[in-house]
Order: C-alpha cells, then sequence, then structure tokens
C-alpha cells in the first residue's frame, strides 16, 4: 500500500486548462462517490483550487491503482479525453507523493509562497474525502500528519511573517508599480467571498477611500461593503464602471472569464469618446 498522486498546478499547466479540470460545489461530491463506485478498495482524497487539482490515491493490499486508470476516471468525469491529461499531469508515488503533500500542506508550493489559504484547503478536501466515505487508513495518516506538520510550519518559522497571499501581493507591490499613493484612485472590486474580504482589508490599509463592490448577489456585496463602509452596486454595472475606475481587482470562482479582451478594448474606446466629446463641449463653453 503507497500514496500516489496525479494532478497538475500553475507550475506546469496554463490557466486555461486548469479550469477545465478545476472541480467546484457539488462536482466534488458526486466525483468521490462515483470513484468509490468504481473502486471500492481504493482511497481517493481530491484538492482542487484555482491553482491545482490533485488526486491522491492508495489501495489496500499489494496491487496499487494503475496510473492510466485514475487518468481514464478523471478525464471521464471532466468531459476530456485520456490523451489530453496524459502528457499534463504529474505523477508521484511513495516517499515523493508524501514529501509533495506536506509541501504543498505547508504553503512552500505555492504561487505566494507562505499563503494561508492552502492549509485549509487541503484540510477541506480531507475532511470532504472522510464524509463521502473515499479516505481510509492510508490518507488518514498521511493527511492528519501533513496538517501537523503545516501548522508546525505556521507557529515555528518566519514564512508568514510577510505579504503572503494573493491580495496582499497585489495591493501591496503590483498596485504601486503603477500609482504612488491609491488614496485618491477609483478601484473596482469583483467578487464578495474571502479573497474579496481580504483585499478590501488590505486596500483599506494601503489608503483607499473609493472603492465599489461588485457581486452577483446583490446582498452578499451590501453586507461586506457596509462592513468596509465602501459603495456596492449591481453586478450588471460591471461594463459601465469599467471605464470609469483606475484599478480592477477580480476576487470570484467563476469558471470562465467575466472580463474579456474584446469586450476591455469596446470600454476602451467608449472612455475615448467620451473624453473626445468632453473635451469638446469645455471648449465650446
Amino acid at each position: 500500500m503507497k500514496l500516489q498522486m496525479l494532478g497538475c498546478s500553475f507550475h506546469q499547466t496554463a490557466v486555461d486548462f486548469r479550469e477545465r479540470l478545476n472541480f467546484s460545489g457539488p462536482e466534488l461530491s458526486d466525483t468521490l462517490k462515483a470513484f468509490r463506485q468504481e473502486f471500492p478498495n481504493s482511497e481517493l482524497v481530491l484538492l482542487s483550487t484555482c491553482n491545482r487539482t490533485e488526486l491522491y490515491t492508495s489501495t489496500a493490499g499489494s496491487e496499487a491503482l494503475d496510473r492510466e486508470e485514475v487518468i481514464t476516471f478523471l478525464a471521464r468525469q471532466q468531459n476530456l479525453t485520456a490523451e489530453e491529461l496524459l502528457d499534463r499531469l504529474i505523477y508521484r508515488s511513495g516517499a515523493s507523493a508524501v514529501e509533495h503533500l506536506f509541501t504543498v500542506a505547508a504553503s512552500l508550493d505555492s504561487m505566494v509562497i507562505g499563503e494561508a489559504q492552502i492549509l485549509s484547503q487541503v484540510k477541506q478536501a480531507y475532511d470532504r474525502a472522510c464524509t463521502f466515505g473515499s479516505a481510509g487508513p492510508l490518507t488518514h495518516s498521511v493527511f492528519q500528519a501533513a496538517n501537523r506538520a503545516a501548522k508546525r510550519v505556521q507557529t515555528e518559522t518566519a514564512i508568514h511573517r510577510r505579504r503572503v497571499s494573493v491580495p496582499s501581493v497585489a495591493v501591496g507591490e503590483v498596485i504601486p508599480d503603477f500609482f504612488d499613493s491609491i488614496d485618491n484612485k477609483s478601484v473596482l472590486v469583483v467578487g464578495a467571498g474571502e479573497m474579496a474580504e481580504e483585499t478590501l482589508r488590505y486596500l483599506r490599509t494601503a489608503g483607499a477611500r473609493q472603492i465599489t463592490l461588485l457581486n452577483r448577489t446583490f446582498e452578499t456585496a451590501a453586507t461586506m461593503a457596509a462592513q468596509f463602509e465602501c459603495r456596492c452596486d449591481r453586478f450588471e454595472t460591471l461594463p459601465d464602471q469599467l471605464h470609469t475606475v483606475d484599478i480592477v481587482v477580480t476576487t470570484t470562482s467563476a469558471p470562465n472569464y467575466i472580463i474579456e479582451k474584446i469586450g476591455l478594448r469596446r470600454y476602451r474606446q467608449a472612455a475615448k469618446r467620451a473624453n473626445v466629446v468632453d473635451s469638446r463641449s469645455r471648449r465650446s463653453s
């Protein structure tokens, strides 16, 4: 009995491919149930985030689950072909798979080293596997150990004592490359989940005062906007908002692009026309 890992992350694959492999909500539960039915003697913990999709498997006895079987199963769940996955997924087994899991849980393999979200995501993946009965003796042992090790990394090292999340890097390091200060800049935040909340917190700390929050569920946006004392508006106003603000930060979990290149070009052209009309009216007056 040994642990195997099959999957991909931002290290090897582009965003569009990761989006095709991503599992969300009911898909996760359905996949764990389907795995249990197809491989009743095997274990599965499925970790799926915006940056990675990884299947940790193990089989009781000496017969290890074949790599091709897992690829075929994954392809079927996501309406892909095995050929589309074969050369894009990484495979680790035994000690290498265990080491990889520990590295991921400790946020040493993250896009932003030390970010705190990944540990909770690993724990949620394990808890979900326990709930649907796809975890087993080996995954119980390995994931619990990875959780303990990651917590030690958090408490016994300095890795989390700097900017350690995508929102913190965006606000603290990316935006300053374009603006000396954001206290007089208008900012649009799209989304009202955990990432949006963290983004708003950093924006406020950085001095942003003109913030508008959009979300598909207006009531959720209104609640969060009240918490951070900023404006909120209907999601449908996004096209109009784009050519009136200085900074746009999107934090949604949407499976598709919410701002497309063609649309963005159209918004810019509309803004330019508006500026030309405005300047002409000023001259005529």
